[in-house]
């Protein structure tokens, strides 16, 4: 895959959050194109170009249409014309055994702001809903992670103290509605960097130290969850 088009679809600590992307092609038919797909929490339509670049039918929803910011993104890869843009609530999606494919990236936390922790299974209850039979979810969220991360996010990031972060601990729950749920854990220094320059280097570390590093303590989940046939 082009390196601008990946770019342009993670956005940000682009070497850690791509895995999510590999993992997905590798372990799902998207590439076969003409599946239908629903992208939630999509203000700038990352997924939803990812998929709609394979040929796929998708719908790039947030709780406002995220028309305004994410069309230019598929203008520019020359997909647009693959992709619809709706207003949908993650916590009620209007939609019943009707999607192939439905995706997110980083959005369980800020829909469970404030400590809201049912929000987070039932996001997930309502995605189950959503999908065909056999159907999958394919997602990449942020952890609880470390203390370390905890403490930082508090202090540099804006959102960081209404932010309700998935613990590791919590995924076989709010995931629990799946008949399979496969997923990997990646990233922990490449959080730190304030530059993309700086977590592009901080992510090689990553890589070398991953052995070291325990599963619960890293900052991405990824992976699919599908639906019974």
């Amino acid at each position: 895959m082009d390196s601008s088009l990946i770019e342009d679809i993670v956005e940000w600590d682009i070497k850690n959050w791509s895995k999510a992307l590999k993992y997905w092609s590798k372990n799902s038919n998207v590439a076969a194109g003409n599946l239908h797909c629903l992208e939630l929490g999509g203000r700038r339509g990352g997924p939803s170009l990812w998929l709609a670049s394979q040929g796929n039918i998708v719908i790039c929803s947030d709780l406002e249409s995220p028309e305004e910011h994410a069309k230019p993104l598929h203008q520019k890869h020359k997909c647009d014309e693959n992709v619809t843009y709706k207003s949908i609530n993650a916590t009620n999606i209007s939609y019943e055994n009707y999607f192939d494919i439905v995706i997110f990236k980083s959005i369980i936390g800020g829909i469970s702001g404030f400590e809201k922790d049912e929000l987070k299974k039932k996001t997930i209850d309502e995605i189950y809903k959503s999908l065909k039979p056999g159907g999958k979810l394919l997602f990449a969220e942020n952890l609880e992670s470390s203390a370390l991360h905890k403490t930082l996010r508090k202090k540099f990031v804006r959102w960081g103290d209404r932010w309700n972060y998935l613990r590791y601990a919590e995924i076989k729950y709010v995931f629990s509605s799946f008949e399979k749920n496969n997923f990997e854990t990646a990233g922990f220094f490449g959080a730190f960097g304030r530059s993309e320059k700086q977590r592009k280097f901080l992510s090689f570390f990553d890589d070398f130290f991953k052995i070291f590093i325990p599963k619960s303590k890293r900052y991405i989940v990824y992976g699919i969850a599908e639906k019974a046939k």
